[in-house]
């Protein structure tokens, strides 16, 4: 928001009367008053706790049509028209119409054997907006490299945090429940095509569930994620945990700085990665108020085991209406797909065991 400011140049002049004095003293005051009130207007806005610090209470969700990392053929090209925005976000809210449209009940089976595709569009939630954020519309959330892309260092290891510790326990995959990924034991809800939980830290979206649920006292912030219902419980002006106490969603510490809520957290569970990381991630997470219903979340990925370099990646947060709720996910609930896996890998070893 621009500021006005008055520049008052004196000079020299015989014999001002004191009316014209008050008169120029009056509108040297008003014109501060002004700049003040201007300065302070969009914080003013902002909803505030008791303790004066913004409310970020309530249900955000962070659906976008905006890509974490951009196409390669738009190279440093960090922004697009608004025109091009509107453009996409048209095709997204045409597609969701399409796709929410009754099936025809006399369609054939498919036949690409696609297993994987068991929801419909009634259970999707991708958005239909393209994050626009100071005044920017982007054409990814990473904003640093310049690239838009994750710096993978180049003789970082292939393996999966899972593949590296079923090789440090030589078991193999089906061997129990314990070596079984975190998203099948739904210990956090897991995505294997970027490596990341939607939990985090970072808090990414997916193809569903992209609600979160936040929760503030003067020490502490609770933020809920949707999928799973993970719960990550940040502490005010704490320290961190000692190295060796590890956590699911790590260990998370935050302050204020003005009116941006700044998280570091650390410590991450072992079999716990995002996009690649290792054990020695530090993720620092912003959450800056610019409206009553939007809030800029920025975070920077710091781990010289797969990265080159930090990078950043930035996106918005958007307020539900004040009377959505979040529904528990029950990812076990009636669920046997772990046990039933389990049991046929030791059918299979029975029969293996009993070949001549």
């Amino acid at each position: 928001m621009a500021i006005q400011t008055l520049t008052i140049r004196t000079s020299a002049r015989p014999h001002r009367s004191c009316s014209q004095t008050r008169f120029w003293l009056l509108a040297v005051c008003l014109c501060g008053l002004m700049t003040l009130a201007l300065a302070d207007d969009g914080a003013s806005e902002l909803p505030r706790t008791p303790d004066g610090k913004p409310d970020l209470q309530g249900i955000w969700t962070n659906a976008t049509l905006t890509p974490l990392q951009r196409p390669v053929e738009l190279g440093t090209q960090r922004t697009m028209s608004a025109e091009e925005a509107q453009t996409l976000q048209q095709r997204a809210s045409e597609q969701q119409a399409r796709s929410g449209e009754p099936s025809d009940p006399d369609r054939p089976p498919p036949s690409d054997g696609n297993t994987a595709a068991g929801y419909n569009a009634f259970w999707l939630d991708r958005g239909v907006q393209v994050s626009k954020i100071d005044g920017e519309y982007r054409t990814s959330m990473i904003v640093d490299p310049a690239d838009g892309r994750i710096p993978f260092r180049d003789d970082a290891p292939l393996q999966s945090t899972m593949d590296q510790w079923r090789a440090e326990h030589g078991a193999e995959a089906f061997l129990g429940p314990e070596m079984a990924t975190i998203g099948e034991r739904c210990l956090l809800f897991y995505d294997f095509r970027t490596s990341n939980s939607s939990a985090g830290p970072p808090m990414m979206p997916i193809i569903y569930n992209n609600n979160y649920q936040i929760v503030q006292t003067p020490d502490h912030v609770m933020i809920m994620a949707e999928m799973m219902h993970d719960a990550r419980i940040v502490r005010l002006d704490s320290e961190h945990q000692p190295p060796h106490v590890h956590k699911w969603m790590g260990d998370s510490t935050a302050f204020w700085d003005g009116d941006t809520l700044i998280i570091e957290t650390r410590n991450f569970h072992p079999q716990q990665s995002h996009y690649g990381s290792g054990p020695g991630l530090t993720v620092t997470e912003q959450l800056r108020m610019v409206s009553a219903t939007e809030i800029v979340y920025r975070f920077t990925m710091d781990d010289p085991f797969a990265y080159s370099q930090p990078w950043t990646a930035e996106m918005k947060l958007y307020a539900r209406p004040p009377d959505d709720r979040i529904y528990e996910f029950a990812c076990h609930e009636g669920n046997y797909a772990l046990p039933g896996i389990l049991a046929g890998a030791r059918r299979l070893e029975q029969e293996a065991a009993a070949a001549p």
